[in-house]
């Protein structure tokens, strides 16, 4: 495992062979599938030697950029988001000879939010109190707030699908954005150019008008 980037450019994350993640997710095992929503990315639970729990996005091979080259320069664009309200990244592999590339994140442990609304009569103990759902709404807030704005170190960027599945709970039940799609910026150019027409498209810079609109989640 290695380290790229500088406290100049950007934060730093590491680079993990293959090896490491085939051995964190038991090789990309069904048991550890934590999502599969589409054919462009899997999400695998792993662990990793120092028994830190990670989650594992898993590219398709078709999809991801054929030169290392373009897919480190839509990385850097990932390493340039740090934010608290946002799922951390810790680091990446590419596989030359697999042709696929793979994201490590923080792996968020109470799931997502909706797993906290229309509970049933048996998951009482899911209800949130009031105090923790202003702080989960708080939460988004600023973590969109981020995304959207536009800065010296990062560009403005467009959720567009956020939905109480995008939105993780960690043990504290802090909340943290997930899934806004900005690991296509690792796809190949013509997947990639084909999504840019998308109404739901996730990473173009926003409209002045969009600014003004207010988002919410049921509780």
């Amino acid at each position: 495992m290695s380290s790229i980037g500088s406290s100049q450019e950007a934060p730093q994350i590491y680079r993990f062979n293959l090896e490491e993640i085939e051995c964190a997710t038991q090789y990309f095992s069904e048991v550890n599938l934590l999502s599969k929503k589409s054919s462009f990315a899997a999400t695998y639970k792993g662990i990793l030697h120092d028994g830190t729990e990670v989650a594992v996005k898993r590219i398709n091979k078709t999809s991801c950029k054929s030169e290392e080259a373009e897919f480190l320069m839509g990385l850097k664009a990932l390493t340039l988001l740090r934010h608290e309200n946002l799922v951390g990244l810790r680091g990446f592999c590419y596989s030359r000879a697999r042709g696929e590339c793979f994201l490590i994140y923080d792996f968020v442990a109470n799931g997502s939010l909706s797993e906290y609304l229309d509970v049933k009569c048996d998951e009482i103990h899911k209800v949130l109190d009031w105090s923790v759902r202003v702080c989960i709404i708080k939460g988004i807030a600023k973590g969109m707030e981020y995304l959207h704005s536009d800065k010296p170190s990062k560009p403005s960027l467009l959720h567009q699908n956020m939905s109480s599945t995008k939105v993780l709970i960690d043990r504290h039940f802090f909340p943290l954005l997930s899934s806004s799609a900005l690991h296509k910026l690792l796809a190949d150019d013509a997947i990639f150019s084909s999504l840019k027409t998308c109404p739901w498209f996730s990473w173009i810079k926003p409209p002045a008008w969009f600014q003004f609109q207010i988002y919410m989640i049921r509780f």
